[in-house]
């Protein structure tokens, strides 16, 4: 899958709030980053490791926002990945970027959100 794919893929499911679809984007051993993930108290630190704690996660932030919806604004791509850039619900600015693995899914991903 290509970059353009995986993006049409992301979106999809999140908009659709299908939480299955969401997770077969992501490698079992994900490390994924938020300021969210400490404000929700999973990790102090901002980072969860793996798809279990993914899983819960995403199950939170789903609950917490069921107006929840992604409008695509830009794909930036790079070398080991990409970056989706869009506007959440609330109409914030927000990006994520994913480092691929050879099979196609993310490994690693930081999100990130607009302050002001």
């Amino acid at each position: 899958m290509n970059d353009v794919q995986f993006a049409e893929r992301y979106y999809a499911a999140w908009n659709a709030r299908d939480l299955d679809g969401i997770l077969e984007l992501y490698a079992e051993d994900i490390e994924f980053s938020s300021p969210y993930i400490a404000a929700l108290g999973f990790a102090h630190d901002g980072v969860i490791h793996g798809k279990t704690m993914l899983r819960a996660y995403f199950e939170r932030a789903l609950e917490r926002a069921p107006q929840l919806v992604f409008r695509p604004e830009a794909l930036l791509v790079g070398a080991r990945g990409h970056t989706l850039i869009y506007r959440n619900h609330r109409g914030e600015q927000a990006a994520e970027t994913h480092e691929i693995d050879g099979a196609g899914l993310v490994v690693r991903a930081d999100a990130t959100y607009q302050t002001t």
